[in-house]
């Protein structure tokens, strides 16, 4: 009883005494005012730098919590009328040491570093980070929600380094222009200052944020001695020109396409500061040939392929549109996919629309974005707010047929919209946002109201709060709902689809309704995470209404959903002598339908450690019970999933070193007969300060025994209420890399290669049919009266019997696709920039079931391959 009494009290402690702060309130960062000009040149030469205010309080958080820095550093922060300038002297007893590497702006680099972190706006929850690595290479970007950050933010600013007998300096100068901060005529800031010491793994703050804990813009120090400045409201213009060359290979008379075309452009983006705290970004028919190409993929689910936002207009200040996650410092869901209200990928998306019947066509590859605006920035007492407004042109196909040409309307024009707001209260305790979206189509050709929404809104509420006064345990919650309005063909057609499957025959809670023009649904999801502390626990209730689309401007995997999950871990962050770090995490999660059918079930450990040497494991457990399937016959009858495991692992090296590397596994097996496993790998090559080679390959073996195929609507199939739902085993190889060379000649001028081959094949066998609902049992043709013909892939389910036969597609296939791009990048003058872009890719698709690698890499090399060639040139102004 004792025993029991002890670990009662000793969690009751854990509990309402976590969160000990690193006590700074002490500490205090004084800027002073310059009285001659600054050379930015990394040499600390100037009077200022030898001031008796500089920082020299460091603590390090890695390798060892709280410990003396082994260097020192000292930082002095000073100001003028336009701009502020951080000044550093990291301290080394071995300067020939000192890792210098050398990458293109915003890259991770296992190098020495220096960082200058400051939330102007004095929040406690958002701010400003600013890095030079000793090799001279810039990052910067945002800090937001406490705990995150997000580099997609370039600033014009600034910033120097210089190695010497004595370590490294760095200088940086970062113009108001590019800050918010409040028109007041004494500014206090909030500020943090990071030091980097690569050989050691070694990370040092001013302040930092306790391994076991969560919160860090909430800890920076006062920046006091900032006075009588003005909030710029200052006007940037980005004008580019660009020039691109096609050589691509088309069909044989193809009257649109000779091989060869070429595409002059131009256009601007524009940034004005409207007050000292928004700011509008605005952008005229952008162009975005200098973004890496997307993955090549092999999709055999009813679920869209989800590729992320590259492209600079749209990812800068994305974090303004995260909706539903803040406040909690993690994000978990299993067997969950939360809907995105905001994805930009829709906004310049390929055209949508169907064509008329045609030999040739000339459609095109994109929907031009005529024009979009961005509106972010906070206003009136720590509101967050943000607008994107984007306008696509209409969009025509040239047509040929037999001689003939004709053109037909296959994207019309649209506008899209998005506003967010959210109000942060007692120093972000406490949230409340809101989010709406608007898709609205203008046609000229009211065909395609069959196939696109005319309109679409979605709208949401979401917000946190904390329970306790040291931010321990938080709620976090979003709530929407989405309308969308069509024509009934289009309507039929969307309730058809994967997202809904209305036309499910034993469903009891959804329905085709043929008559339909509007569809509206609501979805929400509520979650309790415990953020500090050794010991976690995360568990939430999300639910996603059968009605439920936003996939007109945002992205969502499924619908029909209820689901939850709890999950809980204890984390060892001191080092032993075994290990550096430990962590274990053990969950569960159950879902349903709207039906109450229990669509799935699972039981998870996953964990890593980190050792001694900076090698690490990382490994994940799993076990699903028997559930039912309301996805598998694709809009047919409920279907079992039957148990299954799987695991994985993966080993790395210590990342300080020239070659690194990196070793996974994974496997699973079912009572199905499911079999998959497979092996990664990662290799990086650094063979000099300024030169990275990266090589990720991946192979991997499936064997499905029931992978859909299609449904063949047959009166006599009674058993599964008139359609027959068709299956084949199948089994699938596939490999695939991911290749990257980054050769960097200064900070300001990169060449960087990627490359991505991917062979994949798969070969079906065992064609059968769903014998009955709720369960995992198949008619297998060629057994019994049943008859298969394997030179024609015509199935008769019953031979003699009255079911007509039908005939299937083969569809064994093998496909062989390279992709990839190379881009020289010079920044010639201070957020102006240069490009040279060439992006190549070949693909080929047989109907073949085969996996021969050596056979593949060949006819890789022999297929033609269609380049693109691009010049493209930006200038930037302030005015």
């Amino acid at each position: 009883m004792k025993r029991v009494f002890i670990m009662l009290l000793f969690f009751t402690v854990l509990s309402i005494l976590p969160g000990i702060l690193l006590s700074d309130v002490d500490k205090q960062v004084r800027a002073i005012r310059l009285k001659n000009a600054v050379v930015i040149d990394g040499k600390l030469d100037e009077a200022v730098w030898q001031n008796g205010f500089g920082i020299t309080n460091f603590k390090q958080r890695d390798p060892i919590e709280n410990a003396e820095p082994s260097q020192n550093t000292i930082v002095w922060v000073a100001y003028d009328d336009d701009a502020i300038y951080v000044g550093a002297r990291m301290y080394d007893s071995a300067p020939d040491s000192i890792i210098a590497r050398l990458g293109r702006r915003d890259s991770h680099l296992q190098s020495d570093i220096f960082q200058f972190m400051v939330d102007p706006y004095l929040d406690k929850r958002s701010g400003f980070f600013f890095s030079l690595y000793a090799g001279g290479t810039r990052s910067d970007g945002i800090l937001f929600n406490d705990d995150w950050d997000d580099n997609s933010w370039d600033g014009v600013w600034e910033g120097k380094v210089n190695i010497d007998e004595e370590g490294w300096t760095a200088e940086m100068r970062i113009p108001f222009s590019q800050l918010r901060f409040k028109n007041k005529t004494e500014q206090i800031w909030g500020v943090n200052f990071r030091r980097d010491i690569a050989r050691n793994n070694e990370r040092d703050y001013l302040v930092f944020t306790p391994k076991n804990e969560s919160g860090f813009v909430s800890r920076f120090v006062e920046l006091v001695g900032i006075n009588d400045i003005k909030p710029s409201r200052q006007v940037e213009i980005l004008p580019y020109v660009r020039t691109k060359g096609e050589f691509t290979h088309p069909a044989a008379g193809n009257p649109f396409h000779d091989g060869s075309k070429y595409l002059p452009g131009f256009g601007a983006d524009i940034k004005i500061g409207l007050s000292n705290s928004l700011t509008l970004d605005a952008t005229i028919n952008p162009d975005f040939g200098q973004v890496e190409v997307d993955p090549a993929v092999v999709n055999l689910s009813d679920v869209e392929t989800f590729f992320s936002e590259k492209r600079p207009f749209f990812i800068e200040g994305s974090s303004t549109f995260n909706f539903g996650r803040g406040g909690s410092s993690s994000n978990w869901g299993f067997n969950w996919g939360n809907p995105n209200f905001f994805h930009s990928r829709r906004i310049g998306r390929a055209p949508q629309g169907s064509l008329p019947d045609y030999d040739y066509a000339n459609v095109p590859d994109g929907t031009t974005i005529l024009g979009a605006a961005k509106l972010s920035g906070k206003i009136q007492n720590n509101i967050n707010f943000g607008m994107v407004h984007a306008l696509t042109q209409r969009e025509y196909a040239d047509l040929d047929l037999q001689g003939n040409r004709s053109s037909a309307e296959v994207e019309p024009m649209t506008y899209y919209g998005v506003f967010r707001a959210q109000k942060e209260m007692n120093e972000g305790r406490q949230a409340l946002g809101v989010i709406s979206t608007l898709t609205s189509r203008q046609f000229k050709n009211d065909g395609l109201r069959d196939n696109m929404n005319s309109s679409a809104f979605s709208g949401g509420v979401d917000g946190w709060t904390f329970l306790d006064k040291n931010k321990v345990w938080v709620i976090t919650g979003w709530a929407g709902l989405s309308h969308i309005d069509a024509n009934k063909t289009r309507m039929l057609s969307l309730q058809n689809s994967s997202s809904h499957y209305f036309q499910r025959p034993d469903a009891g809670h959804v329905s085709i309704d043929s008559n339909a023009t509007t569809l509206t649904g609501w979805a929400g999801r509520f979650m309790l995470n415990r953020q500090k502390g050794s010991w976690f626990l995360n568990s939430a209730l999300g639910m996603i209404h059968p009605n439920f689309d936003v996939n007109d401007l945002g992205f969502m995997w499924r619908t029909d959903l209820i689901n939850a999950h709890l999950a809980t871990g204890y984390s060892w962050t001191k080092p032993t002598k075994y290990y550096r770090s430990l962590w274990l995490t053990f969950a569960t999660f159950r879902s349903y339908d709207f039906d109450n059918n229990n669509i799935g079930q699972g039981f998870f450990q996953f964990g890593n450690i980190q050792f001694l040497n900076y090698y690490g494991i990382n490994w994940s457990f799993s076990y699903n019970p028997q559930t039912l399937n309301n996805r598998m016959t694709r809009g047919g009858p409920l279907t079992l999933n039957l148990p299954n495991w799987s695991a994985s692992g993966w080993l790395n090296t210590d990342r300080r070193h020239a070659w690194v590397f990196g070793l996974g596994s994974f496997g699973g097996r079912g009572k199905s007969g499911f079999r998959q496993w497979g092996i990664d790998g990662n290799i990086e090559w650094k063979p000099a300060s300024n030169i990275s080679l990266n090589v990720s390959p991946s192979y991997n073996r499936m064997q499905e025994p029931a992978q859909y195929l299609g449904s063949f609507e047959d009166a006599t199939a009674t058993q599964t209420y008139g359609n027959r739902y068709v299956f084949g085993a199948l089994e699938q190889k596939s490999f695939s890399a991911n290749i990257r060379l980054n050769w960097t000649f200064s900070p300001n001028l990169s060449l960087q290669l990627y490359a991505q081959p991917l062979i994949s094949s798969g070969d079906y066998t065992d064609f059968k049919e769903l014998a009955r609902p709720e369960s995992y049992d198949f008619n297998v043709y060629g057994e019994g009266n049943s008859t298969f013909s394997e030179d024609n892939y015509i199935a008769d389910p019953d031979g003699p019997g009255p079911a007509a036969p039908f005939e299937l597609s083969n569809p064994d296939f093998n496909i062989v696709s390279l992709r990839g791009n190379a881009v020289l990048r010079w920044e010639y003058s201070p957020g102006s920039t240069l490009f040279f872009v060439w992006t190549q890719s070949r693909s080929e698709y047989e109907n073949i079931g085969e996996f021969e690698l050596r056979r593949s890499f060949n006819r890789l090399l022999d297929i033609r391959a269609d380049n693109i060639f691009m010049v493209k040139a930006t200038y930037w102004l302030g005015l």
